[in-house]
Protein backbone atom coordinates (compact mmCIF):
# COMPACT_ATOMS: atom_id res chain seq x y z
CA UNK A 1 0.00 0.00 0.00
CA UNK A 2 1.16 3.56 -1.24
CA UNK A 3 1.46 6.88 1.33
CA UNK A 4 -1.16 8.34 -1.63
CA UNK A 5 -3.72 5.23 -0.64
CA UNK A 6 -3.57 6.19 2.82
CA UNK A 7 -4.14 10.07 2.29
CA UNK A 8 -7.35 8.71 0.24
CA UNK A 9 -8.49 6.44 3.05
CA UNK A 10 -7.44 9.67 5.85
CA UNK A 11 -9.61 11.69 4.03
CA UNK A 12 -12.45 9.07 3.46
CA UNK A 13 -12.42 8.40 6.75
CA UNK A 14 -12.96 12.02 8.22
CA UNK A 15 -16.13 12.19 5.67
CA UNK A 16 -17.57 8.71 7.45
CA UNK A 17 -16.65 9.98 11.15
CA UNK A 18 -18.45 13.74 9.62
CA UNK A 19 -15.12 15.70 10.78
CA UNK A 20 -14.03 18.35 8.78
CA UNK A 21 -10.20 18.38 6.84
CA UNK A 22 -8.51 20.22 8.98
CA UNK A 23 -4.71 19.62 9.94
CA UNK A 24 -5.27 17.76 13.62
CA UNK A 25 -8.35 15.73 12.05
CA UNK A 26 -6.40 14.84 9.39
CA UNK A 27 -3.37 14.10 11.13
CA UNK A 28 -4.82 11.50 13.42
CA UNK A 29 -6.79 9.84 10.44
CA UNK A 30 -3.85 9.59 8.55
CA UNK A 31 -2.12 8.35 11.72
CA UNK A 32 -4.36 5.67 12.89
CA UNK A 33 -4.60 4.47 8.66
CA UNK A 34 -0.97 4.09 8.37
CA UNK A 35 -1.20 1.91 11.46
CA UNK A 36 -3.88 -0.09 9.94
CA UNK A 37 -1.52 -0.59 6.91
CA UNK A 38 0.91 -1.80 9.64
CA UNK A 39 3.32 0.70 7.83
CA UNK A 40 6.31 3.29 10.20
CA UNK A 41 5.75 6.79 9.34
CA UNK A 42 8.19 9.16 11.45
CA UNK A 43 5.87 12.08 11.95
CA UNK A 44 2.89 9.41 13.61
CA UNK A 45 5.47 8.12 16.30
CA UNK A 46 6.50 11.07 18.03
CA UNK A 47 4.70 10.36 21.26
CA UNK A 48 6.55 6.83 21.57
CA UNK A 49 9.76 8.86 20.77
CA UNK A 50 9.14 11.50 23.87
CA UNK A 51 7.95 9.06 25.95
CA UNK A 52 10.97 7.71 26.79
CA UNK A 53 12.21 11.13 28.01
CA UNK A 54 9.70 11.12 30.38
CA UNK A 55 9.61 9.67 34.08
CA UNK A 56 8.12 5.47 35.13
CA UNK A 57 5.62 7.51 36.80
CA UNK A 58 4.70 9.76 33.18
CA UNK A 59 5.29 6.50 31.53
CA UNK A 60 2.63 4.91 33.66
CA UNK A 61 0.14 7.52 33.12
CA UNK A 62 0.87 7.55 29.48
CA UNK A 63 -0.32 3.95 29.42
CA UNK A 64 -3.24 4.19 31.74
CA UNK A 65 -4.45 7.42 29.90
CA UNK A 66 -3.89 5.27 26.30
CA UNK A 67 -2.32 8.53 24.91
CA UNK A 68 -2.04 8.12 21.13
CA UNK A 69 -1.82 11.50 19.15
CA UNK A 70 0.35 14.24 19.96
CA UNK A 71 -2.51 16.33 20.78
CA UNK A 72 -3.53 14.11 23.64
CA UNK A 73 0.36 14.44 24.95
CA UNK A 74 0.04 17.90 24.79
CA UNK A 75 -2.95 17.91 26.58
CA UNK A 76 -1.90 15.37 29.51
CA UNK A 77 1.35 17.90 29.97
CA UNK A 78 -0.84 20.72 30.28
CA UNK A 79 -2.73 19.09 32.97
CA UNK A 80 -0.12 17.62 34.83
CA UNK A 81 1.33 21.28 34.62
CA UNK A 82 -1.96 22.66 35.92
CA UNK A 83 -2.25 20.47 39.01
CA UNK A 84 1.38 21.50 40.38
CA UNK A 85 -0.95 24.36 41.88
CA UNK A 86 -4.79 23.35 42.15
CA UNK A 87 -6.00 26.62 43.15
CA UNK A 88 -4.55 28.35 40.81
CA UNK A 89 -6.04 26.14 37.93
CA UNK A 90 -9.48 26.06 39.67
CA UNK A 91 -9.54 29.73 39.83
CA UNK A 92 -8.57 29.84 36.02
CA UNK A 93 -11.35 27.11 35.29
CA UNK A 94 -13.61 28.96 36.88
CA UNK A 95 -12.47 32.22 35.60
CA UNK A 96 -12.57 31.14 32.00
CA UNK A 97 -15.92 28.91 32.65
CA UNK A 98 -17.47 33.00 33.40
CA UNK A 99 -15.52 34.49 30.47
CA UNK A 100 -17.14 32.20 28.02
CA UNK A 101 -20.66 32.28 29.07
CA UNK A 102 -20.51 36.04 29.15
CA UNK A 103 -19.12 35.50 25.33
CA UNK A 104 -21.91 33.29 24.69
CA UNK A 105 -24.35 35.53 26.41
CA UNK A 106 -23.57 38.40 24.19
CA UNK A 107 -23.69 36.16 20.98
CA UNK A 108 -27.40 35.34 21.98
CA UNK A 109 -28.33 39.09 21.44
CA UNK A 110 -26.82 39.38 17.85
CA UNK A 111 -28.75 39.87 14.37
CA UNK A 112 -28.12 36.06 13.57
CA UNK A 113 -30.75 33.17 14.99
CA UNK A 114 -28.54 30.22 14.17
CA UNK A 115 -25.67 31.43 16.24
CA UNK A 116 -27.74 33.15 18.96
CA UNK A 117 -29.44 29.32 19.50
CA UNK A 118 -26.16 27.38 19.48
CA UNK A 119 -24.41 29.96 22.05
CA UNK A 120 -27.84 29.22 24.20
CA UNK A 121 -27.37 25.68 24.02
CA UNK A 122 -23.67 26.05 24.50
CA UNK A 123 -24.76 28.06 28.00
CA UNK A 124 -26.75 25.26 28.86
CA UNK A 125 -24.20 22.85 28.33
CA UNK A 126 -22.07 24.75 30.54
CA UNK A 127 -24.47 25.57 33.66
CA UNK A 128 -25.12 21.49 33.70
CA UNK A 129 -21.90 19.98 34.50
CA UNK A 130 -20.59 18.93 30.62
CA UNK A 131 -18.45 16.08 29.77
CA UNK A 132 -15.29 16.60 27.80
CA UNK A 133 -17.56 14.33 25.00
CA UNK A 134 -20.38 17.00 24.74
CA UNK A 135 -17.44 20.22 25.00
CA UNK A 136 -16.05 18.46 22.34
CA UNK A 137 -19.02 18.07 20.47
CA UNK A 138 -20.15 21.52 20.81
CA UNK A 139 -16.60 22.84 19.75
CA UNK A 140 -17.23 20.57 16.44
CA UNK A 141 -20.41 22.39 16.04
CA UNK A 142 -18.85 25.84 16.39
CA UNK A 143 -15.73 25.08 13.93
CA UNK A 144 -18.53 23.85 11.85
CA UNK A 145 -20.50 27.17 12.12
CA UNK A 146 -17.49 29.52 11.66
CA UNK A 147 -16.57 27.01 8.70
CA UNK A 148 -19.67 27.22 6.35
CA UNK A 149 -20.91 30.69 7.68
CA UNK A 150 -22.04 32.37 4.35
CA UNK A 151 -22.68 36.14 4.65
CA UNK A 152 -22.95 36.68 0.83
CA UNK A 153 -27.13 37.40 1.45
CA UNK A 154 -25.64 41.33 2.89
CA UNK A 155 -24.31 41.43 -0.89
CA UNK A 156 -28.04 41.61 -2.07
CA UNK A 157 -28.35 44.74 -0.69
CA UNK A 158 -25.65 46.74 -2.73
CA UNK A 159 -28.22 48.35 -4.00
CA UNK A 160 -29.51 49.81 -1.63
CA UNK A 161 -26.56 51.34 -0.52
CA UNK A 162 -22.92 50.74 1.10
CA UNK A 163 -22.54 47.41 2.37
CA UNK A 164 -19.85 46.84 5.59
CA UNK A 165 -19.92 42.62 6.36
CA UNK A 166 -17.92 43.77 9.63
CA UNK A 167 -20.60 46.35 10.86
CA UNK A 168 -23.95 45.39 10.20
CA UNK A 169 -25.42 48.28 11.96
CA UNK A 170 -23.62 50.41 10.03
CA UNK A 171 -24.87 49.08 6.85
CA UNK A 172 -28.24 49.55 7.44
CA UNK A 173 -27.91 52.85 8.46
CA UNK A 174 -26.26 53.60 5.35
CA UNK A 175 -29.45 52.16 3.53
CA UNK A 176 -31.62 54.14 0.78
CA UNK A 177 -34.73 52.98 1.49
CA UNK A 178 -37.51 55.34 0.23
CA UNK A 179 -40.55 56.09 1.68
CA UNK A 180 -44.16 55.03 0.29
CA UNK A 181 -45.16 56.98 -2.77
CA UNK A 182 -48.07 58.46 -0.61
CA UNK A 183 -46.66 58.93 3.23
CA UNK A 184 -48.26 60.87 5.69
CA UNK A 185 -46.31 63.87 6.59
CA UNK A 186 -48.56 64.97 10.13
CA UNK A 187 -47.64 60.97 11.05
CA UNK A 188 -43.90 61.38 10.06
CA UNK A 189 -44.39 64.96 11.95
CA UNK A 190 -45.59 63.55 14.73
CA UNK A 191 -43.21 60.85 15.06
CA UNK A 192 -40.26 63.37 15.42
CA UNK A 193 -42.18 65.86 17.61
CA UNK A 194 -42.95 62.87 20.20
CA UNK A 195 -39.39 61.75 20.46
CA UNK A 196 -38.61 65.58 21.23
CA UNK A 197 -41.43 65.64 23.81
CA UNK A 198 -40.54 62.45 25.69
CA UNK A 199 -36.71 63.78 26.12
CA UNK A 200 -38.07 66.96 27.60
CA UNK A 201 -39.71 65.14 30.13
CA UNK A 202 -36.84 63.77 31.78
CA UNK A 203 -36.32 65.27 34.68
CA UNK A 204 -32.59 67.35 34.08
CA UNK A 205 -31.60 67.42 37.74
CA UNK A 206 -33.96 65.15 39.18
CA UNK A 207 -32.57 61.54 39.76
CA UNK A 208 -35.84 59.20 38.83
CA UNK A 209 -38.94 60.14 36.69
CA UNK A 210 -42.52 60.23 38.02
CA UNK A 211 -45.25 57.44 37.33
CA UNK A 212 -46.89 60.18 35.52
CA UNK A 213 -44.31 61.27 33.60
CA UNK A 214 -43.40 57.85 32.61
CA UNK A 215 -47.15 57.00 31.42
CA UNK A 216 -47.49 59.77 29.47
CA UNK A 217 -43.90 59.37 27.24
CA UNK A 218 -45.39 55.50 27.00
CA UNK A 219 -48.51 56.42 25.20
CA UNK A 220 -46.13 58.65 22.95
CA UNK A 221 -44.40 55.99 21.83
CA UNK A 222 -46.50 53.96 21.18
CA UNK A 223 -48.70 56.24 19.49
CA UNK A 224 -47.86 59.78 18.06
CA UNK A 225 -50.87 60.56 16.16
CA UNK A 226 -52.62 61.40 19.86
CA UNK A 227 -50.62 64.61 20.09
CA UNK A 228 -53.98 66.23 17.87
CA UNK A 229 -55.88 64.89 20.84
CA UNK A 230 -56.62 67.88 23.21
CA UNK A 231 -56.92 65.73 26.23
CA UNK A 232 -53.15 64.69 25.34
CA UNK A 233 -51.80 68.42 24.99
CA UNK A 234 -53.39 69.11 29.05
CA UNK A 235 -51.51 66.11 29.87
CA UNK A 236 -48.09 67.25 28.31
CA UNK A 237 -48.76 70.74 29.88
CA UNK A 238 -48.92 68.87 33.50
CA UNK A 239 -46.11 66.45 32.55
CA UNK A 240 -43.72 69.70 32.09
CA UNK A 241 -44.93 71.20 34.82
CA UNK A 242 -44.23 68.04 37.26
CA UNK A 243 -40.78 67.99 35.53
CA UNK A 244 -40.21 71.26 36.23
CA UNK A 245 -41.45 70.95 40.10
CA UNK A 246 -39.72 67.81 40.14
CA UNK A 247 -36.20 69.31 39.37
CA UNK A 248 -37.28 72.00 41.43
CA UNK A 249 -37.44 69.72 44.34
CA UNK A 250 -34.28 67.88 44.27
CA UNK A 251 -32.54 71.30 43.84
CA UNK A 252 -33.97 72.18 47.27
CA UNK A 253 -32.93 68.86 48.69
CA UNK A 254 -29.87 69.18 47.54
CA UNK A 255 -28.78 73.04 48.76
CA UNK A 256 -30.27 72.06 52.31
CA UNK A 257 -27.87 68.92 52.77
CA UNK A 258 -25.38 71.10 51.89
CA UNK A 259 -26.59 74.05 53.87
CA UNK A 260 -26.57 71.26 56.84
CA UNK A 261 -22.57 70.23 56.15
CA UNK A 262 -21.50 73.33 55.71
CA UNK A 263 -23.09 74.54 59.26
CA UNK A 264 -21.18 71.87 60.86
CA UNK A 265 -18.38 72.07 59.13
CA UNK A 266 -18.01 76.14 60.41
CA UNK A 267 -18.74 74.84 64.06
CA UNK A 268 -16.05 72.70 64.21
CA UNK A 269 -13.58 74.80 62.28
CA UNK A 270 -14.12 77.57 64.50
CA UNK A 271 -13.77 75.33 67.43
CA UNK A 272 -10.17 74.40 66.55
CA UNK A 273 -9.06 77.60 66.14
CA UNK A 274 -10.34 79.02 69.10
CA UNK A 275 -8.60 76.59 70.82
CA UNK A 276 -5.70 77.52 69.40
CA UNK A 277 -5.60 81.03 70.30
CA UNK A 278 -8.99 81.95 72.67
CA UNK A 279 -8.07 85.80 72.40
CA UNK A 280 -8.68 86.29 68.79
CA UNK A 281 -10.67 88.71 68.29
CA UNK A 282 -11.23 88.31 63.65
CA UNK A 283 -11.89 84.90 65.41
CA UNK A 284 -14.73 86.06 67.41
CA UNK A 285 -16.31 87.96 64.71
CA UNK A 286 -16.10 85.47 62.21
CA UNK A 287 -18.18 82.77 64.59
CA UNK A 288 -20.75 85.70 65.01
CA UNK A 289 -21.03 85.91 61.21
CA UNK A 290 -21.55 82.60 60.33
CA UNK A 291 -24.44 82.28 63.07
CA UNK A 292 -25.96 84.79 61.28
CA UNK A 293 -26.24 83.04 58.09
CA UNK A 294 -26.85 80.21 59.87
CA UNK A 295 -30.71 81.88 60.68
CA UNK A 296 -31.11 82.55 56.90
CA UNK A 297 -33.24 80.30 54.60
CA UNK A 298 -31.33 77.14 53.65
CA UNK A 299 -32.57 77.63 49.81
CA UNK A 300 -30.85 80.17 49.15
CA UNK A 301 -27.54 79.82 47.11
CA UNK A 302 -25.70 82.81 47.90
CA UNK A 303 -26.03 82.46 51.62
CA UNK A 304 -24.06 78.63 51.38
CA UNK A 305 -21.52 80.96 49.05
CA UNK A 306 -21.32 82.98 52.02
CA UNK A 307 -20.47 80.83 54.24
CA UNK A 308 -18.02 78.73 51.89
CA UNK A 309 -16.20 82.98 51.50
CA UNK A 310 -16.11 82.94 55.22
CA UNK A 311 -14.62 79.55 55.82
CA UNK A 312 -11.88 80.01 53.36
CA UNK A 313 -10.97 83.05 55.01
CA UNK A 314 -10.74 81.60 58.51
CA UNK A 315 -8.62 78.77 57.07
CA UNK A 316 -6.22 81.12 55.16
CA UNK A 317 -5.72 83.54 58.33
CA UNK A 318 -5.53 80.44 60.47
CA UNK A 319 -3.61 78.01 58.32
CA UNK A 320 -0.11 78.52 60.30
CA UNK A 321 -2.04 77.60 64.00
CA UNK A 322 -3.67 74.40 62.36
CA UNK A 323 -0.59 73.30 60.50
CA UNK A 324 1.06 73.41 63.96
CA UNK A 325 -1.12 71.69 65.32
CA UNK A 326 -1.76 68.48 62.52
CA UNK A 327 2.32 68.34 62.93
CA UNK A 328 1.97 67.72 66.40
CA UNK A 329 -0.36 65.18 66.52
CA UNK A 330 1.09 63.26 63.06
CA UNK A 331 3.61 61.78 65.08
CA UNK A 332 0.72 60.07 66.91
CA UNK A 333 -0.84 58.92 63.58
CA UNK A 334 1.79 57.82 62.10
CA UNK A 335 2.66 55.13 64.82
CA UNK A 336 -1.17 54.39 64.87
CA UNK A 337 -0.53 53.86 61.19
CA UNK A 338 2.11 51.09 62.02
CA UNK A 339 0.51 48.89 64.78
CA UNK A 340 -2.58 48.96 62.22
CA UNK A 341 -0.17 47.87 59.81
CA UNK A 342 1.50 45.52 61.78
CA UNK A 343 -2.43 44.21 62.86
CA UNK A 344 -3.28 43.66 59.62
CA UNK A 345 -0.03 41.55 58.54
CA UNK A 346 -0.91 39.68 61.62
CA UNK A 347 -4.26 39.15 60.78
CA UNK A 348 -3.35 38.10 56.98
CA UNK A 349 -0.77 35.45 58.51
CA UNK A 350 -3.60 33.56 60.70
CA UNK A 351 -6.04 33.74 57.74
CA UNK A 352 -3.48 31.94 55.72
CA UNK A 353 -2.77 29.58 58.23
CA UNK A 354 -6.24 28.81 59.14
CA UNK A 355 -7.29 25.07 58.59
CA UNK A 356 -11.34 25.48 59.09
CA UNK A 357 -13.94 26.86 56.34
CA UNK A 358 -15.03 29.84 58.10
CA UNK A 359 -18.80 29.05 56.85
CA UNK A 360 -19.44 25.02 57.37
CA UNK A 361 -16.68 24.69 60.53
CA UNK A 362 -15.22 21.90 58.32
CA UNK A 363 -11.78 21.45 57.43
CA UNK A 364 -11.06 23.65 54.20
CA UNK A 365 -9.49 23.18 51.02
CA UNK A 366 -5.56 23.35 52.78
CA UNK A 367 -6.15 21.12 55.41
CA UNK A 368 -7.57 18.37 53.17
CA UNK A 369 -4.76 18.41 51.22
CA UNK A 370 -2.56 18.21 54.35
CA UNK A 371 -4.46 15.49 55.53
CA UNK A 372 -4.41 13.46 52.50
CA UNK A 373 -0.89 14.14 51.77
CA UNK A 374 -0.06 12.34 55.13
CA UNK A 375 -2.47 9.24 54.41
CA UNK A 376 -0.52 8.69 51.56
CA UNK A 377 2.17 8.86 53.46
CA UNK A 378 0.81 6.16 55.59
CA UNK A 379 -0.13 4.12 52.70
CA UNK A 380 3.42 4.20 51.12
CA UNK A 381 5.19 3.29 54.14
CA UNK A 382 2.71 0.93 55.99
CA UNK A 383 0.08 -0.13 53.30
CA UNK A 384 -3.10 1.29 55.24
CA UNK A 385 -5.62 1.78 52.49
CA UNK A 386 -7.96 4.83 52.62
CA UNK A 387 -10.97 5.83 50.78
CA UNK A 388 -12.11 9.21 49.09
CA UNK A 389 -15.56 9.90 49.00
CA UNK A 390 -16.63 13.41 46.80
CA UNK A 391 -19.95 15.03 47.71
CA UNK A 392 -21.57 17.58 45.33
CA UNK A 393 -25.29 19.56 46.75
CA UNK A 394 -27.60 18.46 43.50
CA UNK A 395 -29.15 21.46 41.82
CA UNK A 396 -27.56 23.95 44.64
CA UNK A 397 -27.73 26.98 41.86
CA UNK A 398 -31.66 26.86 41.82
CA UNK A 399 -31.15 27.06 45.93
CA UNK A 400 -29.44 30.48 45.35
CA UNK A 401 -31.44 32.00 42.42
CA UNK A 402 -34.65 30.15 44.35
CA UNK A 403 -34.26 31.33 47.86
CA UNK A 404 -31.00 33.72 47.98
CA UNK A 405 -27.62 33.06 48.94
CA UNK A 406 -28.17 33.03 52.59
CA UNK A 407 -30.70 29.65 52.23
CA UNK A 408 -27.71 28.60 49.60
CA UNK A 409 -24.90 28.97 53.10
CA UNK A 410 -27.62 27.57 55.55
CA UNK A 411 -28.15 24.60 53.29
CA UNK A 412 -24.32 24.03 53.21
CA UNK A 413 -24.11 24.48 57.35
CA UNK A 414 -26.44 22.13 57.60
CA UNK A 415 -25.10 19.69 55.29
CA UNK A 416 -21.57 20.35 56.64
CA UNK A 417 -23.15 18.76 60.46
CA UNK A 418 -25.05 15.94 58.21
CA UNK A 419 -21.49 14.79 57.11
CA UNK A 420 -19.56 15.86 60.54
CA UNK A 421 -22.30 13.02 62.28
CA UNK A 422 -22.13 10.42 60.23
CA UNK A 423 -18.41 10.07 60.02
CA UNK A 424 -16.03 8.00 62.66
CA UNK A 425 -13.88 10.17 65.00
CA UNK A 426 -10.30 9.14 62.15
CA UNK A 427 -11.71 9.88 59.30
CA UNK A 428 -11.47 13.47 57.96
CA UNK A 429 -14.41 15.72 56.02
CA UNK A 430 -14.17 18.84 55.01
CA UNK A 431 -15.47 21.79 52.08
CA UNK A 432 -13.56 21.12 49.09
CA UNK A 433 -14.88 24.10 47.24
CA UNK A 434 -18.29 25.84 46.35
CA UNK A 435 -20.84 22.81 47.05
CA UNK A 436 -18.35 19.74 47.44
CA UNK A 437 -17.28 18.18 50.13
CA UNK A 438 -14.55 15.67 50.23
CA UNK A 439 -14.61 12.56 52.93
CA UNK A 440 -11.43 10.86 53.51
CA UNK A 441 -12.06 7.54 55.61
CA UNK A 442 -9.13 5.91 57.06
CA UNK A 443 -8.39 2.14 56.98
CA UNK A 444 -11.25 1.76 54.90
CA UNK A 445 -12.01 0.00 51.30
CA UNK A 446 -13.95 0.97 48.21
CA UNK A 447 -17.13 -1.37 49.44
CA UNK A 448 -16.92 0.65 53.03
CA UNK A 449 -16.85 4.28 51.40
CA UNK A 450 -19.57 3.42 49.40
CA UNK A 451 -21.45 2.27 52.45
CA UNK A 452 -20.32 5.98 54.01
CA UNK A 453 -21.91 7.45 51.25
CA UNK A 454 -25.23 5.47 51.34
CA UNK A 455 -25.65 6.34 54.47
CA UNK A 456 -25.18 10.30 54.10
CA UNK A 457 -27.10 10.81 51.16
CA UNK A 458 -30.07 8.78 53.18
CA UNK A 459 -29.84 11.35 55.99
CA UNK A 460 -29.76 14.23 53.70
CA UNK A 461 -32.98 13.30 51.87
CA UNK A 462 -34.88 12.33 55.08
CA UNK A 463 -33.62 15.72 56.75
CA UNK A 464 -35.94 18.61 56.58
CA UNK A 465 -33.65 22.24 55.63
CA UNK A 466 -35.79 24.88 56.76
CA UNK A 467 -35.35 28.44 55.80
CA UNK A 468 -37.70 31.41 56.76
CA UNK A 469 -40.55 29.38 56.86
CA UNK A 470 -39.67 27.31 53.75
CA UNK A 471 -38.75 23.93 53.03
CA UNK A 472 -35.76 23.44 50.95
CA UNK A 473 -35.90 19.69 49.00
CA UNK A 474 -31.86 18.76 49.43
CA UNK A 475 -30.20 16.11 47.57
CA UNK A 476 -26.69 15.00 46.90
CA UNK A 477 -24.61 13.47 44.71
CA UNK A 478 -21.40 11.19 45.69
CA UNK A 479 -18.29 9.39 43.50
CA UNK A 480 -16.21 6.86 45.59
CA UNK A 481 -12.43 5.47 44.96
CA UNK A 482 -9.90 3.30 47.28
CA UNK A 483 -6.31 4.55 47.19
CA UNK A 484 -5.09 0.66 46.18
CA UNK A 485 -7.29 0.38 43.12
CA UNK A 486 -4.94 3.54 42.04
CA UNK A 487 -1.59 4.33 41.03
CA UNK A 488 -1.36 7.85 43.09
CA UNK A 489 -3.37 9.99 45.85
CA UNK A 490 -3.67 12.52 42.65
CA UNK A 491 -5.75 9.51 40.53
CA UNK A 492 -7.54 8.50 43.41
CA UNK A 493 -9.19 12.13 44.01
CA UNK A 494 -9.75 12.30 40.40
CA UNK A 495 -11.52 8.76 40.20
CA UNK A 496 -13.75 9.78 42.61
CA UNK A 497 -14.19 13.24 41.59
CA UNK A 498 -14.90 11.59 37.48
CA UNK A 499 -17.76 8.97 39.42
CA UNK A 500 -19.22 12.33 40.94
CA UNK A 501 -20.10 13.69 37.83
CA UNK A 502 -21.19 10.22 36.14
CA UNK A 503 -23.34 10.40 39.19
CA UNK A 504 -24.82 13.66 38.47
CA UNK A 505 -25.37 13.13 35.20
CA UNK A 506 -27.07 9.55 35.51
CA UNK A 507 -30.02 11.12 37.46
CA UNK A 508 -28.21 12.57 40.84
CA UNK A 509 -28.68 11.73 44.19
CA UNK A 510 -26.97 8.33 43.75
CA UNK A 511 -23.47 7.14 44.35
CA UNK A 512 -21.30 5.60 41.54
CA UNK A 513 -18.13 3.65 42.04
CA UNK A 514 -16.28 1.32 39.70
CA UNK A 515 -18.10 -1.79 40.08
Amino acid sequence: MTIQTIINNAVKRLKAEGKLLTPDFYAEAFCKEAERAKISVEDCNHVEKFKDMLSKDFQKDLKNYRIKTMSEFVRFLISKLNRTNPTQCSNTLEAQTHFCKRVLQVITVLHNKEAAELAQNSIDLLENAATPEQLDNFRQRWVNFITTYDDTFLQKLKELGDVDSSDLRKTVENLHIHAPKEPSSAAVDLHKVSKLLVASFVPSIASSVNDTIADISDKLRKNPEILDSEDVEKEIKAAISLRIALDKESVKEMVESIDGVLDKLSLRLIDMIESSDNSNAEVQAIKKELESYTEESTANFKVAHKKLFTIAVALEENTQLLSKDLKNHNKDVDALSKKVKKLEEELEKAKKESKEDFLTKLYNKRALDEFMEFKEAEYQRYERNYAVVMFDLDHFKDVNDTYGHEAGDAVLSAFAKILKKEARSVDIVGRFGGEEFLALLSDTDLQGGVTFADKVLKHVEKSRFMYKGDRIKVTASAGVSERKQHVSLEATVNSADEYLYIAKKNGRNRVEYKK
